[in-house]
């Protein structure tokens, strides 16, 4: 579908009078190429997909401050782009609150450990530094003694991923030690 530069602008001044019609027909017209951006700014479908809503209901609700003074797209791009930095910096936040709680969770821990007598191993400080998905199969192969096969099992991949997270995190623990 194709819409002339007059048509558009008709569509547009009917929308900012209330004409839902009108608005549903922009943003199917808009919506492919609006999702393919935001799709390369994303690189992740179901964000994508939040973002394009959030940007088309911002669209709608913002339509009577759109002058005309550049193309449509032009300004559905711009609340989009803001859209996804927002989110950025909203996942950077929430990261850095995670962050600090459990650098906090940790803290109580090795209190808890000295408290009762016992040692707090370095490696425990080396194994915090991992991912999740690489310090669980660590802990459940060399700590706990299960084969890749069971891991794999447990934690529902395939024992090859299994393998690759502890070799990869086995190298950065190694990394954090000799440095």
């Amino acid at each position: 579908m194709c819409l002339e530069q007059t048509e558009e602008t008709l569509l547009i001044q009917r929308a900012k009078q209330g004409d839902d019609a009108a608005f549903t027909t922009l943003y199917r017209h808009h919506y492919s190429f609006l999702y393919r951006y935001i799709m390369k700014l994303t690189l992740q479908q179901e964000l994508a997909e939040e973002i394009m809503q959030e940007t088309m209901l911002k669209a709608h609700m913002k339509l009577s401050s759109f002058r005309g003074d550049s193309l449509f797209s032009t300004w559905l791009i711009s609340i989009a782009s803001r859209q996804f930095l927002d989110h950025q910096k909203k996942r950077k936040r929430e990261q850095l609150r995670e962050e600090k709680a459990n650098q906090e969770t940790i803290r109580r821990f090795k209190w808890e450990i000295q408290q009762k007598g016992h040692t707090w191993h370095e490696m425990w400080d080396a194994l915090n530094e991992l991912k999740a998905q690489e310090r669980a199969p660590i802990i459940l192969h060399y700590y706990y003694g299960f084969t890749y096969p069971e891991i794999a099992s447990m934690l529902g991949m395939r024992e090859g991923t299994v393998k690759s997270r502890v070799h990869h995190g086995l190298k950065k623990i190694r990394k954090e030690w000799s440095q």
